[in-house]
């Protein structure tokens, strides 16, 4: 899971410095949200898996860390994003 949102921030990161245009930063965001997307759906998975189990709760409480932390880190490199052409209109 953290290897997945490492390798996020770095391919956001390293759009950031290869351009500094509107379609970077779009690309940033799409890329973002793509990963917060993919985080949502494994947290589903585990959570599926784990109905009607006796850890059940715990794993819903992992599964609702793994979004919380995803969406910080979206919303970070979103940010970062924003940044990349700040005077320049989305």
């Amino acid at each position: 899971m953290k290897k997945i949102l490492a390798i996020a921030s770095l391919a956001a990161l390293g759009l950031g410095v290869a351009a500094c245009d509107s379609a970077a930063e779009n690309a940033a965001e799409d890329q973002a949200e793509a990963t917060e997307a993919a985080v949502d759906a494994q947290a589903d998975a585990m959570e599926a898996a784990a109905e009607g189990t006796a850890s059940e709760e715990a794993v819903e409480d992992q599964a609702d860390a793994m979004r919380d932390q995803a969406d910080a880190t979206a919303d970070a490199q979103e940010d970062a994003a924003d940044k990349m052409d700040s005077g320049t209109p989305e």
